[in-house]
């Protein structure tokens, strides 16, 4: 299965994050299964006319995000996306809760201060 990616040179986000949004988007919706593997960061590299750094640093968020793991000489692969983004979004939002409270907001203030955040975020 080709990973079909498009890079939009003309695009107001940076290479790198096109490639890392547009991984994360087809492992999360299940595009990309669980235990695909990924070119290696050169192949892709080649593929899409990118440097070879711009697809690492897609490959090490998309890490860092828990969308796809690297087994060493094995290869890069989709991971189990779903679950650890779902466990990621649930503490950060654990967090800023705790955080809210502790700046002495109430909740009404808390929930506004996320939907200007998301607002800012997704349009």
């Amino acid at each position: 299965m080709p990973l079909q990616i498009t890079i939009d040179a003309a695009a107001p986000e940076a290479p790198y994050e096109q490639l890392r949004a547009q991984i994360a988007a087809r492992a999360r919706g299940g595009d990309l299964p669980t235990g695909y593997k990924l070119p290696t960061v050169r192949g892709l590299a080649g593929e899409l006319g990118l440097a070879a750094n711009t697809v690492a640093k897609a490959y090490r968020a998309l890490e860092s995000d828990g969308v796809i793991e690297t087994r060493g000489r094995h290869g890069t692969f989709v991971a189990a996306a779903g679950d650890a983004a779902a466990r990621e979004a649930s503490e950060a939002a654990q967090s800023y809760a705790h955080r809210a409270k502790r700046l002495g907001l109430d909740r009404e203030a808390a929930r506004a201060a996320v939907e200007d955040a998301l607002r800012a975020v997704y349009g």
